[in-house]
């Protein structure tokens, strides 16, 4: 990793570095790596690579699940904790990908934390546990109307108190967060087979891949067929070609009102660099690149 990555995999390092854990690989985190690579004799560059996350951490490098995990999570802007409410129709939006109510991933993992032990539930929403675990088993008009009556804004993207605290409260927990990787990992087996399906074998292949899975539920059958046609009619000689298909085929057909930023990000993961959200994205400094995904 280098200059520009953010996510979980940067907190993890500068907090071994000693280095401030907000996330975020700027100059400080640049010059506390190029501070412990002299140190450990693995030269004077500022970026993390193999043998300087072994020297750091302790184990190997990350898979490439938890580096594209990063990368999806910045374009979401979602970690672990952030709640955002009824902006888009998916009543509440939370956790490390954006998990829903629309599509019943976060009743999903409150309920899973409750039967696994209620006090994960009960110590961040104290006294609105109750109402809180009743919403989480209604029927999906409820939960949705719920999701409404507690968010403000004139977008309603933000959820009034005490449910935001509440929810960064439950997202902070470590037992929480694993359920949350566990539906990760759904995801990410879909996206293997999805890139297997469309024979993507690198690391931004699979990336993008998880992508669409996680922002687009998957390949629509339109948008496949799209792809098909395309990659018959223009010879593939590299996979970046055939990523850049994929990822305009998944734009294409994409709702109208988002169709930009699902076609910005998904050139982004095609070409292994772009512009998502006004912010520039160099994705080998977030461990990604065209080799081929082990």
């Amino acid at each position: 990793m280098a200059r520009g990555a953010r996510g979980e995999l940067v907190r993890r390092a500068q907090l071994k570095l000693g280095a401030n854990p907000d996330g975020d690989y700027g100059d400080r985190t640049a010059r506390a790596v190029t501070a412990f690579r002299r140190r450990t004799g693995l030269g004077r560059l500022e970026h993390i690579d193999g043998p300087t996350w072994l020297a750091l951490l302790g184990r190997p490098l990350p898979p490439v699940r938890d580096r594209a995990l990063q990368v999806t999570a910045a374009f979401e802007d979602h970690g672990f904790t952030l709640v955002q409410g009824n902006f888009d129709g998916a009543g509440l939006t939370w956790g490390v990908i954006g998990f829903t109510l629309l599509h019943g991933e976060i009743p999903l993992i409150v309920l899973d934390a409750q039967r696994r032990n209620p006090q994960l539930v009960r110590q961040s929403f104290g006294e609105n546990t109750d109402e809180l675990l009743a919403v989480m088993r209604a029927p999906k008009g409820r939960q949705l109307a719920f999701a409404d009556s507690i968010s403000r804004g004139s977008t309603k993207a933000r959820v009034a108190e005490p449910w935001q605290t509440a929810f960064r409260k439950f997202g902070e927990l470590p037992a929480v967060q694993k359920i949350q990787l566990e539906r990760v990992d759904v995801r990410w087996t879909a996206a293997r087979e999805l890139a297997r399906s469309l024979g993507l074998e690198t690391e931004l292949g699979l990336a993008l891949c998880f992508d669409i899975v996680v922002q687009n539920g998957s390949l629509k059958p339109a948008a496949r067929a799209q792809v098909e046609r395309e990659a018959a009619a223009h010879p593939i000689h590299k996979e970046r070609e055939l990523r850049t298909i994929v990822a305009n085929a998944v734009a294409d057909h994409s709702s109208s009102a988002f169709r930009n930023d699902v076609r910005s990000r998904k050139l982004t993961l095609a070409s292994g660099a772009g512009r998502v959200h006004g912010a520039t994205y160099i994705l080998r400094n977030w461990g990604l690149d065209a080799s081929r995904a082990r």
